[in-house]
């Protein structure tokens, strides 16, 4: 759980994309979430949003559900608590800093980024308008 998104003075908080990568030797993904991080906030949260035509155009025969219950994991680590595994046992910047570990499968994140703000919720809705949601 994280603290209510109320106006504050500006706080450090550290963020990675979170992406699909549906054939790993192609290196080609697709950008479908963002962990945000904001310690002084006591705020870890994911936003996904998956968009299955551009994943399906990178490779038509994904296995759409492995890749949801996958990104579903990733949420519950960030929310924490007993129905989150172990990892969803540690502390809030270790779970950031598992989450965000360098990996070679199908979900990737970003290298981790730096940003200030007052409201980390703010934040993160937009660095998914930004990173992620494609404008149509």
């Amino acid at each position: 759980m994280h603290a209510p998104d109320t106006p504050r003075s500006r706080d450090t908080y550290d963020y990675a994309v979170i992406r699909v990568v549906p054939r790993v030797e192609r290196e080609e993904f697709v950008n479908v979430g963002v962990i945000l991080s904001c310690p002084t906030a006591k705020f870890l949260e994911a936003r996904i949003e998956v968009d299955e035509a551009r994943l399906r155009a990178i490779d038509p025969d994904i296995d759409l559900e492995t890749v949801r219950r996958h990104l579903a994991a990733i949420e519950a680590i960030c929310a924490g608590g007993p129905g989150s595994g172990p990892i969803g046992l540690l502390p809030q910047r270790a779970r950031f800093h598992w989450l965000t570990a360098k990996r070679s499968s199908i979900i990737q994140t970003s290298p981790v980024h730096l940003g200030r703000c007052t409201a980390a919720g703010s934040s993160l809705e937009h660095l998914m308008d930004t990173m992620v949601r494609v404008r149509r």
